[in-house]
């Protein structure tokens, strides 16, 4: 808590004591906190492995665009990689380890004294569970890992909940909420039965809970019609996760099969290894040869074309402008991209590899938009996500049809 300028002593030591007894006694806590809403983009929980098959659970803030706090790869897991490991991350990125960084919050009401949030494993993933500190009250399932890893894995929230900060009076806290509208009567005993890892081509369903209040909620329903994208088996989107290299080749190449006048027709299966580190039997392989000899992608200076890498949001623009170039040069038309609306001149992409294609696809329908549609900065480097992807595939297709 801050404390006013010309405070005495006496009035400080009251203040911390009065905090003191907020946290100590039950039932009060819940009622002098309160919530600010965050962007969830910049908070990650992760369950971090350590000796005898248990977790820590570890939540990240990013605090500050100076340097990534973390990167993610892979799916099913999603793997983390904690980068705030390696620099001093002070005024860069936050990190909660215990019950003093971070508590449940469910229905405005600080669940902290209450409930303790642990990472559990249970079959073959982990779970964030809120486990209550009196048996007779329920536990309470937050999140899952979607599959196991020796290394962090990303914990994705189960749908209705996400972070919020602590704050009391008008001071925002550094404490960090895992939060819920909902009451922990509607919540609790909700625990969902552990499903099977996703395969890499996703089965169509037709609505997904996971996708309500998302900001691409409706570009999201609108690609699951186009058939470009799809769910889960378990019947998630979940537009939080990240994409790699070839699941954003395959939803791409997928979505311009779905432009008329396109005419694209992909071999079941690659004639040759595309890349040194892409045998022509794996899921994606015939999709990349397509995308490699059409000039929509290229591969690393080394060679490699590096699959399971997270496509970074510059790499999936770049990938978006060969691919509408590509298909408007199969419906006979100039590859020119027209631009629609100003380009955008974002806070963070000066002196980026790919300022200028950025602010080209910025243009072209808006295909480049800030990090979950708010702000003044694109994140170039930050890992693309289901939800941005699956918009800003949408949006490429449409200007494309509409002859842009």
């Amino acid at each position: 808590m801050k404390i006013k300028s010309g405070t005495t002593g006496i009035a400080k030591v009251a203040a911390a004591t009065f905090l003191t007894l907020a946290v100590a006694l039950p039932g009060f806590a819940q009622s002098i906190f309160g919530k600010r809403e965050v962007d969830q983009n910049d908070f990650i929980a992760a369950a971090q492995p350590r000796a005898g098959g248990n977790y820590n659970l570890v939540i990240i803030e990013q605090q500050s665009t100076a340097r990534s706090c973390w990167t993610e790869s892979g799916s099913s897991p999603v793997t983390v990689d904690l980068l705030l490991l390696t620099f001093n991350f002070t005024g860069i990125c936050g990190r909660s380890l215990d019950s003093n960084g971070y508590s449940i919050r469910m229905a405005d009401n600080d669940l902290g004294i209450d409930y303790s949030l642990r990472a559990v494993q249970r079959g073959s993933e982990v779970y964030l569970i809120g486990v209550p500190r009196v048996s007779s009250q329920p536990e309470v399932v937050i999140g899952r890992t979607y599959g196991l890893s020796s290394q962090p894995m990303k914990i994705v929230l189960n749908s209705g909940w996400r972070f919020t900060k602590r704050t009391y009076e008008s001071t925002t806290l550094g404490h960090v909420y895992v939060t819920n509208d909902q009451t922990l009567a509607a919540v609790a005993g909700s625990t969902p039965t552990p499903t099977p890892t996703p395969t890499p081509t996703p089965t169509p369903t037709p609505g997904f809970a996971d996708v309500t209040g998302d900001i691409y909620a409706q570009e999201i329903t609108q690609a699951i019609g186009e058939g470009f994208i799809s769910g889960f088996p378990d019947n998630t989107f979940r537009p939080r996760e990240t994409l790699t290299r070839e699941q954003v080749i395959s939803m791409v190449v997928e979505a311009l099969q779905k432009i008329p006048g396109t005419n694209i027709s992909v071999p079941a299966q690659a004639s040759v290894r595309p890349y040194p580190d892409v045998v022509p039997t794996r899921w994606s392989a015939a999709k990349i040869q397509f995308a490699r000899d059409n000039n929509i992608i290229t591969g690393y200076p080394d060679g490699t074309f590096q699959p399971g890498q997270p496509v970074t949001r510059a790499e999936l623009m770049a990938i978006l402008r060969r691919a509408a170039e590509f298909a408007k040069s199969r419906k006979g038309a100039s590859v020119t991209l027209t631009s629609t609306r100003t380009a955008t001149r974002f806070a963070d992409t000066s002196g980026h590899w790919a300022s200028a294609l950025i602010g080209q696809m910025s243009s072209y329908c808006e295909v480049a938009s800030p990090l979950n549609e708010t702000g003044s900065s694109f994140f170039p480097n930050s890992s693309a996500q289901r939800n941005y992807a699956a918009a800003a595939t949408l949006r490429m297709m449409n200007c494309v049809k509409t002859g842009n």
